[in-house]
């Protein structure tokens, strides 16, 4: 039964959608503060990023798009642990975006960090849940020696030394 490219391509494409999200949401409003000029009487109303109020939206942003290439890179129970620390990250941005103390008329920043923390969830899940059956890049491309050798088993290297042979020798 040949494996299935669709959760690979989903994962690959949900997450940079949730660092995207995750980006936007750092650099949206989160809340306004008025703020004094140092030796002056001026105040000004300043519009206070989410990247201040919730410093780990920015690195998450970038932790989703190392996922990327991390769940391109490994396979098996690698990608299973891989999507265990995505689900985890994934919480930070929903707890933070409900959790927040901003503005209620800032609230599409709050809104685009829990949106970033659901879709690294999804594929963080996705990842823990289905991995390990997701091919692996390069997976189908072995050379014929890589696979022959992949293909033997203890029985046929017991049988090479019982004939004279050196199993571990490279063929020439």
């Amino acid at each position: 039964m040949p494996e299935s490219r669709r959760p690979l391509w989903t994962v690959v494409v949900l997450l940079p959608l949730a660092a995207a999200a995750l980006w936007g949401a750092a650099r949206l409003p989160w809340g306004s503060a008025v703020r004094s000029r140092p030796g002056t009487d001026v105040t000004t109303n300043a519009d206070i990023p989410g990247a201040e109020l919730a410093p780990a939206l920015v690195p998450l942003a970038v932790l989703a798009l190392a996922a990327v290439a991390g769940s391109l890179a490994v396979s098996g129970s690698w990608r299973r642990v891989l999507g265990a620390v995505v689900v985890a990250a994934g919480l930070v941005p929903v707890w933070t975006g409900f959790l927040a103390h901003a503005d209620t008329d800032a609230f599409a920043g709050r809104a685009l960090a829990v949106v970033g923390g659901v879709l690294m969830v999804a594929a963080g899940a996705l990842l823990a849940v289905r991995g390990h059956r997701m091919p692996r890049l390069g997976g189908r491309y072995r050379s014929p020696g890589a696979a022959k050798e992949s293909a033997r088993t203890e029985a046929d290297l017991w049988q090479a030394l019982s004939e004279g042979e050196d199993p571990t020798a490279a063929d020439r």
